[in-house]
């Protein structure tokens, strides 16, 4: 399996992961998992 580049994106490749989690595991909206983000002090728009 190839490893993911992050290079081009400006967030970390932890928060990446922990948003794409968040928007699959519970079906979220992207509303929803920037709300979830932005209450442990990560801010995306």
């Amino acid at each position: 399996m190839k490893s993911i580049c992050y290079k081009r994106h400006r967030l970390p490749p932890e928060v990446i992961r922990q948003a794409v989690w968040l928007y699959f595991k519970f079906t979220l909206s992207l509303r929803d998992v920037e709300d979830i983000l932005a209450e442990r002090g990560i801010y995306v728009s």
